[in-house]
């Protein structure tokens, strides 16, 4: 019994060392590395891109908006680009960082950044039945009666192999999809300068922060603006998961997720590591 036992903490210990060695192996380098997202499709629900703006020129393949017709809401091909700016926002920081991922407009929202729950569920819909590979929702609800079918939809992504990552509510008040981060990547803002920086929030709801305060990016007509917000964290990581899917594009959205908290730990491992010898420095 002694022997087994002993057997037993010696082979946990060796698990255990083989994981941290695993751990160690996954760092932002060797993932994604020379990447520019390049074959990874990328839907974003919100108000529209300005395809034409040169900073996103080329990254956009398809438009389509959501129009209501005979109490039933259809998608046709947009024209309208985007009169409220949050999508072609969003739009340019992934860009900024996947540069070469396909970029797929699904209009719901209209020239304030707002519209109805039953359109914010069809571009989603619309999004699946697509299978477009990676969907960045910078929006959200706070109305209960859409937590069920929102549910049931990001349990079909999830089955189609969509990864979807949603925004925290800017407000101190719990919205959906993002607080369902079982079955997505769900995101929040710090105030990180660099954009490919992120860490994992232990034990929180909302997972993953990222770059979301005063962020330049690219706004309707050409020019840019400084943004803060969850909205524009959410595609910071959307755009880094282009990238690993054009590294591995088998990846599973559980195998994608695992692969994000070891990153995050990463780099407040890193960033611990940095402190420790500034410290350091500064006593000599």
């Amino acid at each position: 019994m002694a022997r087994s036992g002993t057997g037993g903490k010696t082979g946990g210990k060796v698990a255990g060392n083989k994981l941290r060695d695993l751990w160690r192996a996954v760092t932002p380098e060797k993932v994604w590395q020379g990447r520019t997202g390049r074959g990874v499709s990328v839907a974003l629900i919100d108000s529209g891109i300005d395809a034409s703006h040169p900073a996103l020129r080329g990254c956009v393949k398809d438009a389509v908006e959501a129009s209501r017709e005979g109490g039933r809401i259809f998608f046709h091909p947009s024209t309208s680009g985007d009169t409220a700016g949050h999508g072609t926002a969003c739009a340019g920081i992934i860009a900024r960082i996947a540069p070469e991922a396909s970029l797929h407009s699904i209009k719901v929202l209209g020239p304030n950044a707002s519209g109805s729950g039953e359109m914010f569920l069809a571009g989603l819909d619309y999004a699946i039945k697509h299978r477009i590979r990676v969907i960045n929702l910078s929006l959200g609800t706070t109305k209960p009666e859409l937590s069920a079918p929102l549910r049931d939809l990001l349990d079909r992504a999830y089955h189609a192999g969509c990864i979807v990552v949603a925004a925290a509510n800017n407000l101190p008040q719990p919205s959906f999809p993002s607080i369902f981060s079982s079955s997505l990547v769900s995101v929040c803002k710090e105030h990180y300068g660099d954009p490919f920086y992120f860490t994992y929030r232990y034990g929180e709801v909302i997972e993953l922060c990222a770059s979301g305060v005063q962020v330049t990016t690219t706004w309707p007509g050409g020019g840019y603006r400084q943004l803060t917000g969850n909205s524009f964290a959410c595609p910071h990581i959307t755009g880094i998961i282009a990238l690993l899917i054009e590294a591995y594009p088998d990846l599973t959205p559980f195998e994608v997720k695992t692969i994000l908290y070891t990153i995050a730990r990463r780099n407040e491992e890193r960033n611990a590591e940095r402190r420790t010898q500034n410290a350091k420095d500064r006593r000599q």
